[in-house]
């Protein structure tokens, strides 16, 4: 079985794409998907998903932290919609993660004991660098840098170098573009802290997962990246 750690529902026209449940739930069908993490704007797609397909799709909660309510946002979609963690986008937001207007949503993340993923590896509001001091103010709020630094070889260098000095960074693959990284991630974080991710629909497990595939781990490796890590990091078991 795969868990895909990192998908959407929705509408994107900046990207000339999008998805519907049905389509969603179709690729994971043809790829051997058997579970996905997924978010929205608005996120009442998600609960609407995750209603459907309850036992195939989990939601992340998608806040906008200068909106007013947000922990409360967050209080009620772990607690009453039964989703699994919160997304954050600081790139279509424009703030750096480790901005203290942060503060509030990870506050709810640790009273709720659930990850947060956040978007990473576009500037100026994404780099890795800005992850540092958010995992050192919240150490104990789990902390997914998606993307693992994205497509620039200097933020994927940037975001393992951060993500080792803190054990409370995990990252997805997400869009990554070197399949030799998810093997180095592997190596220099842990086999626990890495997992895979297709980004649908801005991305696709029909490249997803042969990067993975490819990357040079064994089975073991490979079983904990495409499912395992998953699975327990946002509690699908």
């Amino acid at each position: 079985m795969i868990i895909d750690a990192h998908t959407h529902l929705g509408e994107f026209n900046l990207f000339g794409t999008g998805i519907d449940v049905e389509g969603l739930i179709s690729i994971l069908d043809d790829y051997d998907i058997g579970k996905a993490v997924v978010s929205s704007l608005p996120n009442q797609l998600t609960v609407k998903a995750t209603d459907l397909y309850p036992d195939r799709l989990f939601g992340l909660v998608r806040v906008n932290p200068f909106d007013e309510g947000t922990a409360q946002l967050v209080d009620k979609a772990i607690s009453d919609w039964g989703f699994k963690g919160v997304k954050l986008n600081p790139l279509f937001n424009n703030y750096v993660p480790d901005n203290p207007v942060v503060y509030p949503v990870m506050e709810a993340a640790e009273r709720q004991g659930v990850p947060v993923l956040i978007h990473s590896g576009h500037p100026p509001w994404s780099l890795p660098w800005s992850f540092d001091r958010l995992a050192d103010e919240f150490p104990r709020v789990t902390i997914v840098m998606a993307h693992m630094g994205h497509g620039h070889i200097v933020y994927i260098n940037g975001a393992l170098d951060v993500a080792e000095d803190h054990s409370n960074i995990y990252v997805d693959t997400a869009g990554m573009t070197m399949h030799t990284k998810i093997k180095e991630a592997v190596e220099r974080l842990g086999e626990g802290r890495v997992m895979y991710g297709s980004d649908l629909p801005l991305g696709h497990p029909a490249w997803e997962i042969p990067k993975v595939k490819i990357s040079g781990l064994n089975k073991h490796r490979l079983d904990k990246v495409l499912y395992e890590n998953a699975e327990k990091i946002y509690g699908l078991d």
